[in-house]
């Protein structure tokens, strides 16, 4: 062989072997070497997602993220940020919080970047907010207990009571695991402002604030998968914000009277399907607020619970946007309610485009429900404007009900009326006594397509004359949204849709406090301080944005 061949192949050789070595450089940047292993803490490979089912809508979801038992561009664990390289402890009662802190901070900062929290562990961490943007297809994945401190007197007098884990800011976000996030709520429903628990059973006023378990806030491309969640102080998950989610395969559950306990909330979100998921608790299973369309529903055993509501809508005269919602073969059993609308007088706006399809009923109240005089007391006043309710179909419903009440219920607005509701094969028959023959309805327009049991004579066909004033119905140019926010540095910006000039004064103020600092640790702690207490600021505005009463609602 030459001596220039040879120097040109070692040179080619050494050309591959760099370029092979550049492929995972960037996780290896921030890779920590584990401890020694306490039972496996190698990555839980999540099932695989089914084939999505096709929509109702022609429009389609935008992606979700990959899996993260094969995060794209490795293929190797270089990416995995196990949290007890980090320091966490695992042992049920240490806090564990910077740990994890540290760990999504190197998760962040590389793609496919994993946050493991390995099984046979038990980890406890206070109220957090993992904030984005973050690199593509970060994975937050649960193989053992993650734990919120246990009730309200251990929960830190510094960290908000509104929500325990939050996640913001992020694109393409995976939450996973084999293992269960416990909330420990127990404490937190005893609490005497919440609904009876005070003396002889009567409810105290607030303030009431008891922690949501986990909530999504302002991302987008989300995945959440295989997870036992259980005994939130709250709602179990809530979307706030957020557009293209996949939920499927978790178990949700808490007891039959915990207050408040609502599975899946979501509100201002939108392309969002949840699959193939088993949840019982206190409040719905799935609730559907403002701001939402283009909504997924399939394969969801629920109950017991309040079952699955749109609503509550249109609260303090405020207006709601909801469309294209399915909720299809699932089984609704030992519920307060089976499939529920339900908005305040007063409101304006527009639900519509909403399918129930291959539903069965088990012992369920208020079997088929349409509430437009919900009120959390009896003195709630009538109104002239309503949210208007059209396009609502019923098809093949069938099973028991509790015959306490009518199986089917329509209470449409005296001003606004419901229009083309459409029934279905349904066919519904008293859990145990008597058959309950009289279905009530008020202002109820829509067609039987075929005979309904038990008869639902009430049903007017056809039109009614009058359907409300247009300025109330909902366009794409008035649609709620939430999709401008401050980003994580904070300091100078302001939130348009948020009133937290204040709260930015304050900020600013703390910086001008500390203008001399030098310390670079310190200075990124006066941010990431800032920065969380802005967040949390919009999460409340958020939360009196939503109308939600925790206190005492139904």
């Amino acid at each position: 062989m030459k001596p220039t061949t040879h120097w040109h192949l070692i040179i080619i050789i050494a050309v591959a072997l760099v370029s092979q070595d550049s492929i995972n450089v960037e996780c290896r940047a921030h890779f920590h070497k584990k401890q020694k292993n306490k039972g496996s803490s190698s990555g839980y490979p999540p099932p695989s997602p089914p084939q999505d089912p096709a929509p109702p809508s022609p429009v389609l979801p935008p992606p979700i993220p990959s899996d993260p038992s094969n995060p794209p561009g490795s293929s190797s664990s270089n990416c995995i940020f196990d949290v007890t390289s980090f320091g966490a402890v695992g042992d049920g009662s240490s806090d564990d919080t910077a740990a994890f802190r540290k760990a999504w901070q190197a998760a962040c900062a590389v793609e496919s970047g994993v946050v493991l929290a390995p099984s046979d562990y038990t980890f406890m961490i206070t109220s957090t907010i993992f904030s984005g943007p973050c690199k593509r297809g970060l994975v937050f994945q649960v193989d053992g207990v993650l734990m919120a401190p246990n009730g309200p007197n251990c929960w830190p007098k510094t960290d908000s009571s509104k929500q325990w884990l939050v996640f913001y800011r992020l694109d393409e976000m995976t939450l996973t695991g084999s293992g269960t996030i416990e909330g420990n709520g127990e404490q937190w429903w005893e609490l005497p402002c919440k609904p009876h628990r005070g003396p002889n059973g009567s409810t105290l006023p607030g303030p009431c604030d008891s922690p949501a378990l986990i909530r999504f806030f302002m991302s987008n491309n989300l995945a959440v998968r295989g997870l036992q969640i259980q005994n939130s102080p709250q709602f179990h998950v809530k979307f706030d914000g957020c557009e293209g989610v996949q939920i499927e395969k978790l178990s949700i559950s808490s007891p039959k009277l915990s207050p408040n306990t609502d599975g899946i909330h979501i509100e201002n979100t939108k392309y969002v399907g949840i699959y193939n998921s088993v949840i019982g608790n206190g409040d719905d299973c799935i609730s559907i607020g403002t701001g939402c369309s283009n909504v997924d529903i399939e394969g969801v055993t629920c109950g017991p619970s309040h079952g699955i509501s749109i609503g509550s809508l249109g609260v303090h005269n405020s207006q709601a946007c909801v469309s294209n919602i399915t909720v299809r073969n699932a089984v609704i059993k030992d519920s307060d309610n089976g499939v529920r609308i339900k908005t305040w007088q007063g409101g304006t706006g527009s639900v519509s485009g909403i399918s129930f399809e291959n539903i069965q009923m088990d012992n369920v109240r208020n079997s088929i429900i349409i509430d437009q005089y919900y009120c959390f007391t009896k003195g709630c006043r009538n109104q002239t404007s309503a949210v208007y309710l059209t396009d609502v179909s019923y098809r093949n419903i069938k099973g028991t009900y509790d015959v306490r009440s009518p199986p089917i219920h329509f209470a449409c607005s005296d001003t606004v009326p419901c229009t083309n509701l459409t029934m279905s094969e349904v066919e519904l028959l008293p859990y145990e006594g008597e058959l309950v023959d009289d279905p009530f309805c008020w202002n109820a327009y829509g067609t039987q397509e075929t005979l309904t049991i038990p008869p639902i004579d009430c049903l007017q066909d056809g039109e009614p004359e009058s359907e409300g004033e247009p300025s109330t119905y909902c366009s794409k140019s008035n649609m709620p949204s939430l999709q401008t926010a401050l980003p994580p540095e904070l300091a100078n910006n302001a939130i348009r849709q948020y009133n937290t000039e204040l709260v930015v004064d304050m900020v600013r103020q703390q910086f001008k406090k500390h203008m001399h600092e030098t310390d670079p640790e310190k200075i990124q702690k006066l941010k990431d301080d800032a920065a969380r207490g802005l967040i949390n600021h919009m999460l409340y505005e958020s939360e009196k944005m939503s109308g939600r009463k925790f206190s005492n609602s139904t």
